[in-house]
């Protein structure tokens, strides 16, 4: 149901003046009641005063929602009150209330009220929505205004004609510019960019659809169609997506940065008509291409992070039963067989094992899929599998040598790029040989081929490992301070960009070669600058504005979630001060994770996995260390915001 559907002009009322939260009900309560809703007054808002003896239904930023389901009322309705200088609604953040949405849904109906909550407070959300309502010069463009924005926001009903073509909403001929957003993690940047972009398409009056390539997979996918009316598709991506799609359409390829930083400049890229169209070379339904224009550095950092992405599942989800089997043992029963003592501890071990042991070969088979789309997936997967065994040609069978991350890194490049090679070479090949290429020519030659060589330099990068790992073995107690104090530092440098990755992949390399400490270090720097933050703005609440404060409530959980990103809106703002005092927190608690010995055999999870960390509440301590000193560095560097 619309929102204008449930919305009549007799339950509207601008340039209201009331003083306190009673009066404004009681204005509402009259409001609905004027548009025929209710059977019985009294009792509709006895059932309204009920909600609010729950909680405040005031959201903040100046808007409340009070709504009822009750037996009072006969059908359901909405009423709308502005109040330009505010009242009083026992808002969360202490906001006064302009806007005012009453709800009423009988008791006995579907949960309509839900819907047009929902509903409600997403057109809320949307900048300039709420401003735009407040300012109507009367009732007929208040309701102007919703209808307009809940046709953008959600689509036209069935049947009926865009009534807003000329504010370029989207229409049968469907969005004009498309996007899609994806970061290495899929977890924060992926959304934060799709958001931006559709937020800013709106604001510029350009219609726009993000489709999101997260860690659930891909979300709000872009159509045959809309891809076929889009003037432009921009691509804010870390990691190759799919892209045969989009052949012969004008694309623009950036970092997923891009779209939380520069929306605007992309979308108006988008629509002026210079981007260049962009000419698919792999085979029809092949999944992924680098950008020609990339530099080798980029693509060569977009493979590996298509390699970490689809890894860090079999990773997180093995290391964590690892530890779980740990944590359920009896360790008294056999202190050699710790971790399997019991059949709980028995089972839990063996399935996160097997789970853990396919880091390397998912590892090294996306990379090779990200560098020769599907044909290079089998090649890469069992090169990554050679390197795993440590097969040399003295015993293939493996076991001499670890050749570990490295050699699967190794092999899934080998992997891609002598599939990339093939096809050059068969390419002359009769077309109707084409089918047999990646059924037989592409996987026999190519897995072959890919394990020569990467038997061959396993050796070489069992060196390196033992190497490192002897190196990290050998450090003092003060040299590795030093080692986590730059991890954790690296983690805030740019928050989900290339250094945070750098020492993210580090530390999950480290997991591989049994070194559990470097991964606690690494995480606890992660978690540090959203939590900083979140400090801050409750207790230097004069440094933010209203809304900021609002935003550090919602960081405390992205960084106990381990979840860096939330911090990137507050450093984009203030670079300066927020990033600095960020480092500085976040290097005191990877320096502190390694000084007391914590360990983790898992690269996500944050506090939730608290209870499989070794030395947990040391680890704890280390991160509420760094994230108070990274809040008064902060605190002390910024100055009073103004409202």
């Amino acid at each position: 149901m619309r929102i204008t559907e449930l919305l009549k002009k007799e339950s509207i009322e601008l340039g209201v003046k009331v003083s306190n939260k009673e009066e404004a009900i009681d204005r509402l309560v009259s409001l609905m009641d004027a548009g025929k809703r209710l059977k019985d007054t009294d009792g509709y808002k006895k059932g309204i005063l009920a909600r609010e003896a729950l909680g405040s239904t005031a959201i903040g930023e100046g808007i409340a929602i009070p709504h009822a389901k009750v037996e009072a009322v006969k059908e359901p309705g909405l009423a709308a009150m502005v109040v330009p200088e505010g009242v009083d609604y026992d808002a969360f953040d202490g906001s006064l209330a302009n806007l005012l949405f009453m709800i009423a849904a009988p008791a006995e109906g579907a949960d309509v009220h839900l819907e047009a909550l929902s509903r409600l407070s997403t057109l809320l959300m949307n900048p300039g929505f709420k401003e735009g309502l407040i300012g109507a010069s009367d009732k007929e463009e208040f309701l102007r205004i919703i209808d307009r924005a809940e046709v953008e926001r959600f689509g036209a009903p069935e049947g009926e004609a865009d009534r807003n073509a000329e504010a370029d909403v989207k229409t049968a001929s469907g969005y004009r510019v498309l996007a899609v957003t994806a970061c290495p993690t899929g977890i924060a940047h992926t959304y934060m960019a799709a958001e931006n972009l559709e937020n800013t398409g709106k604001k510029l009056g350009i219609s726009l659809k993000a489709e999101t390539d997260g860690s659930g997979g891909a979300q709000n996918v872009l159509t045959r169609d809309e891809i076929a009316a889009a003037d432009a598709i921009i691509i804010a991506a870390d990691k190759n997506v799919e892209m045969a799609r989009f052949d012969g359409k004008p694309v623009i390829m950036v970092p997923v940065a891009d779209g939380i930083h520069k929306a605007e400049e992309l979308i108006k890229r988008a629509v002026d008509g210079t981007v260049p169209v962009y000419h698919h070379t792999g085979a029809a339904g092949d999944g992924s291409v680098s950008d020609s224009n990339d530099s080798i550095g980029r693509t060569i950092y977009k493979h590996l992070m298509n390699g970490v992405s689809h890894m860090l599942p079999f990773v997180i989800g093995g290391g964590i039963l690892i530890a779980l089997a740990f944590l359920f043992d009896d360790y008294s029963i056999n202190p050699a067989n710790f971790g399997k003592n019991t059949p709980l501890a028995a089972y839990l071990k063996t399935v996160g094992e097997q789970a853990f042991g396919m880091m390397l070969p998912i590892l090294a088979g996306f990379i090779a899929m990200s560098i020769a789309d599907r044909p290079g997936l089998a090649v890469g997967l069992v090169a990554g599998l050679i390197a795993k065994m440590g097969a040399t040609f003295a015993n293939p069978a493996g076991g001499d040598v670890n050749a570990g991350f490295l050699g699967a890194l190794f092999a899934g490049f080998v992997g891609g790029y002598i599939v990339v090679g093939l096809r050059k070479l068969f390419s002359k090949l009769p077309k109707s040989l084409e089918g047999i290429k990646p059924v037989l020519l592409y996987p026999v030659i190519g897995i072959f081929l890919a394990a020569v060589v990467t038997t061959f330099i396993n050796p070489y990068m069992g060196m390196i490992n033992d190497g490192l790992t002897r190196f990290l073995g050998g450090m003092g107690g003060t040299s590795r301070v030093v080692l986590g104090m730059v991890l954790g530092g690296m983690m805030s440098i740019d928050m989900g960009g290339p250094f945070n990755k750098a020492a993210y992949v580090f530390g999950t390399a480290q997991l591989a070669e049994g070194n559990f400490e470097v991964m606690a270090a690494v995480m606890a720097g992660g978690m540090v600058p959203p939590i900083a933050i979140a400090l801050c703005t409750s207790f230097f609440k004069k440094k933010f504005t209203a809304k900021e404060r609002q935003s550090g409530i919602v960081n405390y959980v992205m960084g106990l979630s381990f979840i860096t990103e939330g911090a990137i809106p507050f450093a984009a703002q203030d670079p300066l001060r927020v990033i600095p005092s960020c480092i500085i927190g976040s290097a005191i608690a990877g320096g502190l994770s390694m000084a007391f010995g914590c360990t983790l055999r898992a690269p996500h999870g944050g506090i939730f996995v608290l209870p499989t960390i070794g030395n947990p509440f040391m680890y704890l301590a280390a991160v509420v260390v760094g994230a108070a000193a990274g809040c008064v560095i902060l605190g002390m560097l910024k100055k009073n915001a103004e409202e």
